[in-house]
């Protein structure tokens, strides 16, 4: 006894027929393809253009540089002003071990 044909056969047959492409589509895949090569070159945001700046490698060690010099000047700016401040009270002390009699304020005055 044949089998009755499937009903389904005739769609499956259909979707192995492969349309040709449009003569546009290959031009705006590439058009696609651009816009996406561009849009990861440009960066956007602050964040972005900061990461693009320190991938390079001598602004990163600039930026490091800079950053240690500021430190240092920072800690010789704070070692100077502790110096002045010992030496006033050093100065005071002295001058109040020279003539006890002088008032605080009188020294303060005139260290």
């Amino acid at each position: 006894m044949p089998t009755p044909p499937d009903p389904l056969d005739p769609l499956l047959d259909h979707w192995s027929e492969v349309p040709e492409p449009s003569p546009r589509l290959a031009s705006e895949v590439w058009r696609r393809i651009a816009l996406a090569e561009e849009a990861e070159r440009e960066p956007r945001g602050l964040r972005a253009g900061l990461e693009a700046w320190f991938a390079r490698p001598p602004f990163a060690a600039m930026f490091v540089a800079s950053c240690a010099l500021l430190g240092l000047f920072l800690a010789e700016v704070r070692v100077n002003q502790q110096q002045r401040e010992r030496s006033a009270q050093l100065a005071r002390s002295y001058i109040q071990l020279i003539d006890p009699l002088l008032k605080d304020h009188v020294i303060a005055r005139n260290p």
